[in-house]
């Protein structure tokens, strides 16, 4: 085998991890409902979202191919305070995530299992299991079947995509009325939409620590091209994937009179009733699982990329290194996101549209933190973002900025 392939493929991790976890919530539910709700009316809205959204994901695996360290020691670097925000923000915010993203796990494992638990029973199980494998260091066995489980998943959202397609767009049913996308409703859809789009901006410190630990798994080294690579595989993935569920749900659903359940158990009754009508009623328990298992891996590195941030905080901040600290941050998230769930019971789109909003009102901020890292003294000058990607970046501060005030002033209204 080729040096340059073996040296890739010891590389490549980080990328995959960051699109399995964009393809959870994001994709699934809000890229699905996108296209249930206002059919292809909100296509440029998720591609300009991933256009705008991406120099600051590149910028975090941009500063550790050139620096060998997270982003977030960059941050350490400019200043403490900055440490401490960014700490502040990730505190206020990862409760409420990790929330979103586990109860629309525990919905499709209730569908998928049948047993009558309610919900929050279901997201209790999910907790349990991620913290086992996580402390244990068991998630790495796992990952490998999730991975193949995810391709399944993919194969089949294609595929249902495709014959949908033949099929043709469902007839509107006589009552149908299309819903308005600038109505005060639908702008603050449109920013929950772009929220998770690929996913929260502030969650992109997480791939410099999941590359800090490739490095350490693999014990070599990747240059700045590979680790873009690796970047840019998954996110091109992720970006390709939002535009395929809006099109399965604008297909399958818009205009059918089919309303998107609020409980996450009939919700994933009805996101898995899309395929088995495109492709099926055979693949039913294949698509169940596929899609569990899909949102069940999101929930985990959720998770994992909290506590291995938070433990990286306390590490800059305090110059200690406290062993059970990566422990202690996943309990704590878990705990946090039960009680939200507890608060949220069958109001599945509150609590998502709650988890994506905040996540787009906080995102002009973390944008800028990574714009101000990369561009710090500790980046040599020719491992910099070229020209056209800083300009690219001060586009997408703008545009998170304006669509950030469009949101508070609707709201107000």
């Amino acid at each position: 085998m080729d040096v340059r392939i073996k040296n890739f493929i010891k590389t490549l991790g980080p990328g995959i991890i960051f699109a399995s976890m964009c393809i959870g919530v994001s994709h699934l539910v809000q890229s699905t409902r996108a296209g249930a709700d206002y059919g292809f009316s909100l296509l440029l809205a998720v591609i300009a979202a991933n256009f705008f959204k991406y120099p600051f994901f590149e910028f975090s695996s941009r500063y550790t191919g050139a620096t060998g360290v997270s982003i977030l020691e960059g941050y350490a670097k400019i200043g403490k305070w900055i440490l401490w925000l960014y700490g502040g923000i990730t505190f206020f915010s990862m409760f409420i995530v990790t929330a979103a993203v586990t109860f629309v796990a525990a919905g499709l494992l209730s569908n998928l299992m049948g047993l009558g638990f309610s919900t929050d029973t279901w997201a209790v199980i999910i907790f349990v299991f991620c913290i086992l494998l996580l402390v244990t260091g068991r998630y790495n066995a796992l990952d490998g079947l999730l991975k193949v489980v995810s391709l399944v998943l993919l194969i089949s959202t294609l595929t249902a995509v495709v014959i949908a397609l033949f099929k043709g767009r469902v007839e509107p049913v006589e009552s149908f009325v299309p819903k308005e996308v600038w109505a005060p409703e639908g702008i603050l859809f449109l920013v929950a939409l772009m929220g998770w789009m690929p996913t929260a901006v502030d969650m992109s410190t997480w791939t410099g620590l999941w590359a800090e630990a490739r490095i350490t798994q693999t014990g070599y080294k990747p240059s700045l091209k590979e680790t873009l690579l690796d970047f840019n595989l998954g996110y091109i993935i992720t970006s390709l994937l939002a535009v395929v569920f809006l099109s399965l749900g604008a297909l399958v659903i818009y205009g059918s009179g089919t309303e998107l359940s609020n409980n996450s158990a009939t919700f994933a009754g009805q996101l898995i009733g899309m395929y088995t009508e495109s492709i099926g009623q055979w693949s039913y328990l294949v698509i169940a699982a596929a899609a569990f298992s899909t949102m069940f891996s999101t929930s985990i590195t959720v998770m994992d990329g909290y506590g291995r941030t938070m433990d990286r905080i306390v590490k800059l901040l305090t110059g200690r290194i406290y062993k059970w600290n990566y422990t202690f941050w996943i309990i704590l998230v878990s705990v946090g996101a039960y009680l939200v769930i507890s608060q949220f019971l069958n109001n599945l789109k509150s609590l998502v549209d709650l988890a994506t909003v905040l996540s787009f009102v906080i995102a002009p901020l973390a944008a800028y933190l990574n714009f101000r890292a990369i561009f710090s003294p500790d980046v040599p000058s020719e491992l910099r973002p070229p020209g056209w990607l800083k300009g690219l970046a001060l586009a997408g501060l703008a545009f998170l900025m304006v669509f950030t005030f469009i949101y508070f002033f609707v709201l107000a209204g």
